[in-house]
């Protein structure tokens, strides 16, 4: 599954201006054992595990305290590809407009024909979730986190939120463009190459395998808070991956929000981006 297109936010820079942080370090060397909380406070390249792949940047707010919440960014890619830059757009708007809020942009090991993206990929979530928890007091954040994904990276950020949050401590969950079921019979029965591709990443499997890599298969009364934006042209994404997952978040009763673009694909511009900016940040000042 391709990523947003970059350039759906590059407009977005020519009107964005964000402040530059208090405090910025490139590297975990310079990384200090105490935090000034009265200060904003910037690292990148952090590693939070021993692969290459497995690093983060993190970004604390001013006046930040044990209940200042942290939203994890998780990009697309095909779970094959990508990189926590493309997200970098998202993550300047929240610092501009949610300003209360800590941001962690994640990197994770990336599949190929010899390791599948699952559990991999999941336990690569989990292993960002348990780095800050060990590191709360350090970073004077709380427990309590959101995702925003975008494409494989909504699917990710949806399948932690609705089958790994054991601890209940995800409050939102946002997906652009991310698949939910994978035993839907628009992909099953698709002879798309694109389609195939996708499904591909995954290796030989079962239905049995699909449905627990699904969120449509996951989701429960108790999952959190779900914001979703599709595209009606999606050549990736049948637009029955957005609205059945609508309709079962619906019967659940768990909290949400649905957006189809219909002239729109895999990624959009214009006033359909400015519209997915300002319900994301309603949504998140909601929940978050």
């Amino acid at each position: 599954m391709k990523m947003l297109r970059p350039q759906i936010f590059n407009f977005l820079f020519v009107v964005l201006l964000v402040a530059c942080s208090n405090e910025s370090v490139n590297n975990e060397d310079a990384i200090i054992d105490q935090f000034d909380a009265s200060k904003a406070y910037e690292a990148k390249d952090f590693s939070y595990g021993d692969h290459p792949r497995q690093i983060l940047d993190i970004y604390l707010p001013p006046n930040r305290t044990n209940a200042t919440k942290v939203v994890i960014l998780i990009h697309g890619g095909s779970w094959t590809s990508g990189d926590k830059s493309s997200m970098e757009p998202i993550e300047l708007l929240i610092r501009n407009d949610i300003p209360d809020l800590a941001i962690v942009n994640i990197n994770y090991r990336l599949a190929d024909n010899e390791t599948p993206p699952f559990p991999m990929q999941l336990n690569d979530i989990t292993a960002v979730i348990e780095y800050l928890k060990a590191n709360k007091e350090q970073y004077s954040i709380s427990e309590d986190i959101g995702f925003i994904g975008t494409s494989a990276g909504g699917h990710l950020a949806m399948l932690w939120s609705y089958a790994y949050d054991d601890n209940n401590k995800v409050d939102m969950v946002c997906s652009i463009v991310g698949p939910t079921n994978f035993t839907d019979p628009a992909y099953l029965n698709s002879t798309d190459s694109e389609i195939q591709e996708l499904l591909g990443a995954f290796g030989n499997v079962t239905i049995n395998f699909l449905e627990e890599v699904s969120p449509f298969h996951q989701v429960k009364a108790s999952s959190p808070p779900t914001i979703l934006f599709y595209g009606g042209q999606d050549p990736l994404i049948p637009t029955s991956q957005g609205v059945d997952l609508k309709n079962k978040l619906e019967s659940l009763d768990v909290p949400y929000e649905f957006t189809l673009y219909e002239n729109a694909g895999h990624g959009w511009t214009g006033l359909e981006l400015l519209d997915t900016w300002s319900k994301l940040k309603l949504f998140s000042e909601t929940y978050l």
